[in-house]
């Protein structure tokens, strides 16, 4: 589960795997270390989304002096909150190694390796690594991941110093990349896969270990484990078409990962469309469309420890 946005197979995080996070979990056959690359670009495509956020979130609290970011995939959004907020030290927590050290060459390369560092181990255990107690800890599209939400945000809470702030990134709407009648197939192709990827998730949550149903108010949640001053704010990415280069490589991604994952959910026609917009050599691929964009909107919900 990396950087990524949506609940679905296709997101690279939040990667949704079977997400875009960042653990390496029995029920996945991801590589993390080979998705490297690909949770990279993605995060790096969604930078604007994740600066609209900090600076949400530096507008709301006084300048924290750790920041702990749960999931941390490859290290993008970790290293543009040691960008945003300058006097701020910055842990990387992830369950892959290799990913780490992406982000940590990442950060030497940007020239903050000095306050940057990073943390192995699975969540939310790990979290009892922490040498110091965080001033804001930021999960983007992990904690559901975890088979118990509210016990992954009480130990999340744990870990917060006294005014410190617990920001997690779930829910928003689901991705658009092309129009609902892009000429090819029958019309409202992303709604249907929608529909097949909220079956998908709905699955990879009942088969997490220890997995318990909770209704997801994030609010409600963030109040039930003691915090206080619950907020949240949702941020648009806007990437109008026609796409360039690197956004039409994300959706192609995203598509193919759709087709391979779940394809088998949606019927022959949608199938036989997958195909044609993965196809580099199809006209009508996305690849080659004028009309490709990217539209996606993510929410925050923050919430502070009081005492």
């Amino acid at each position: 589960m990396a950087h990524d946005h949506d609940h679905g197979p296709g997101e690279h995080h939040d990667y949704k795997p079977g997400q875009d996070h960042h653990q390496h979990h029995d029920h996945t056959d991801i590589d993390w270390a080979v998705m490297g690359p690909l949770l990279e670009s993605q995060a790096e495509l969604f930078a604007p989304l994740y600066e609209r956020a900090m600076a949400w979130l530096a507008k709301e609290r006084t300048e924290p002096g750790l920041i702990v970011d749960v999931g941390s995939g490859p290290g993008v959004v970790a290293c543009l909150f040691a960008e945003t907020f300058t006097g701020a030290r910055v842990v990387a927590v992830d369950g892959s190694e290799p990913l780490l050290e992406r982000a940590r060459a990442r950060a030497d390369r940007q020239g903050f390796g000095d306050r940057f560092s990073t943390l192995a181990g699975e969540l939310p255990d790990v979290l009892g690594e922490l040498e110091y107690p965080a001033d804001l800890l930021w999960a983007s599209r992990s904690l559901h991941h975890l088979g118990d939400q509210r016990a992954g945000l009480a130990a999340f809470a744990q870990r917060l110093a006294p005014g410190g702030t617990l920001a997690i990134m779930e829910g928003g709407l689901p991705s658009r990349f092309l129009p609902r009648d892009f000429g090819i197939g029958r019309p409202g192709l992303e709604a249907r896969i929608d529909a097949v990827e909220a079956e998908w998730f709905a699955r990879m949550r009942a088969d997490l270990a220890g997995s318990v149903t909770v209704t997801e108010d994030w609010p409600a949640l963030l109040a039930s484990v003691g915090l206080k001053h619950t907020g949240s704010r949702s941020f648009l990415l806007d990437l109008p078409a026609p796409a360039p280069d690197r956004v039409r490589a994300y959706a192609a991604t995203w598509l193919t990962r759709i087709r391979d994952t779940v394809g088998d959910a949606l019927d022959a026609d949608d199938r036989a469309t997958l195909d044609r917009l993965v196809d580099p050599q199809d006209p009508e691929s996305v690849h080659r469309r004028a009309d490709v964009f990217v539209l996606a909107a993510h929410t925050v919900h923050t919430a502070v420890r009081t005492s």
